[in-house]
């Protein structure tokens, strides 16, 4: 029984030290981010609550891993309420073993912080921009990806 409670214990750790600690950003720290990143970089807007976000990033994280070399960098900019900051979103993460960056933008306003981003973007999620300032490439997708369609865009993205 002692060594039961003594692996539960440790496993209990384990989850703890490998959580992810969630930043609050602004929609200018988005902006920076994009442009200053040197990479490849995928900017993807999401919430806890949007399912066709949630079915998309396990797509985005295996397809990055197939190109590894690349140094294609996804960011995960949460939407999720106030109230679900940090806690609950960080939990929700460390469940679904996310290994993207996710930062929580502290913006509710949309009006304000998706013209930044793109003109086109309405406040709908989720929505995807790719970067790659090397290239001067830069592309808004304002829905969901399917899985092949991300791939294409993905090779556009570091070709």
């Amino acid at each position: 029984m002692k060594k039961l409670f003594l692996f539960i214990i440790t496993l209990f750790f384990i989850h703890i030290s490998n959580a992810q600690k969630i930043k609050k950003v602004s929609i200018k720290d988005v902006v920076m981010m994009m442009d200053t990143a040197t990479n490849p970089l995928i900017i993807n807007f999401w919430a806890t609550w949007c399912q066709p976000c949630i079915h998309e990033i396990p797509w985005f994280e295996n397809a990055i891993e197939e190109i590894k070399d690349k140094n294609v960098q996804l960011v995960l900019v949460s939407l999720d309420f106030k109230t679900d900051y940090p806690k609950e979103l960080e939990d929700f993460v460390t469940k679904k073993g996310y290994k993207a960056k996710v930062v929580w933008l502290n913006e509710t306003n949309a009006d304000l912080f998706c013209p930044p981003i793109d003109k086109e973007w309405n406040g709908n999620i989720p929505v995807t921009v790719m970067i790659n300032n090397k290239k001067k490439y830069k592309v808004f997708y304002g829905e969901q990806i399917p899985e092949p369609q991300f791939k294409i865009a993905l090779k556009a993205l570091i070709d």
